[in-house]
């Protein structure tokens, strides 16, 4: 005869091996696979020399193969109060790796366009050393510097309508950390240096993502950037805030 406990105990069993009861299996696995991407979209909130509220999208791509590693970041933040547009940017990041036998060697690729921030033009082009502090399960910590060449077209002001380019020689520094705080939730962040003889700029870029259903997550991401010096009527300091439906495959 079946008792409560036991009738209990039966449903609880049917409702856990069914392959609806849980968004993520808790044995669920990535599978392996040299091909990883990223495809994210949603809010955007600036403050700084933007104050705009509106879309903004991200596509990572990477490809790491056992000599090599392939990265492409694209970033797109669009804004506009009625028909017209109050904030445009565009973000390309290439790096290319050569794996050592320690470490790894670096060519690595910027470009910015930027309509309506301090600089409407941004190159920044970079090669060097980096390597992996910290590489485990939970945590990665990558360290990476070398040297670069930075040009920057800044943005026409009252007292200068017609501004000169800037080329600059620079030293570029940066450090990448990644923890992995539960199962499916993923803190991020980095922060990079760029040390020239004419300018320098300091760049933190946080994220926390959350997996809800296998290969979508939720992500909430905040850049800030710091450039010494500006176009007159231009702060020093932008910041763009996130929130992102996330979306991955491989």
């Amino acid at each position: 005869m079946m008792t409560i406990k036991n009738l209990v105990t039966l449903c609880l069993l049917c409702l856990l091996s069914s392959p609806t009861w849980a968004l993520v299996p808790p044995d669920y696995q990535e599978p392996d696979s040299s091909f990883y991407a990223e495809v994210e979209a949603g809010l955007q909130l600036n403050s700084g020399n933007n104050e705009t509220k509106n879309f903004n999208g991200r596509t990572y791509l990477t490809y790491d193969s056992l000599n090599t590693k392939q990265e492409g970041t694209v970033k797109v933040y669009y804004a506009a109060d009625g028909s017209e547009s109050t904030a445009e940017k565009y973000e390309l990041f290439l790096q290319s790796n050569y794996k050592l036998d320690r470490g790894y060697v670096f060519g690595r690729g910027e470009f910015t366009w930027n309509e309506f921030g301090s600089y409407t033009r941004i190159t920044t082009i970079s090669s060097g050393y980096g390597f992996d502090l910290i590489k485990n399960y939970k945590t990665k910590l990558s360290l990476e510097a070398g040297p670069g060449y930075r040009y920057d077209q800044p943005q026409s002001s009252t007292t200068d309508p017609y501004p000169d380019e800037n080329r600059d020689v620079i030293l570029r520094s940066a450090a990448k950390y990644t923890v992995k705080l539960q199962e499916y939730t993923t803190f991020n962040a980095d922060v990079t240096a760029e040390t020239g003889l004419d300018n320098n700029t300091l760049t933190l870029d946080m994220s926390y993502k959350n997996t809800f259903i296998q290969d979508w997550a939720f992500k909430i991401g905040m850049n800030i950037k710091y450039t010494e010096v500006v176009p007159d009527d231009s702060r020093n300091t932008d910041t763009v805030t996130t929130f992102n439906l996330l979306y991955t495959f491989q």
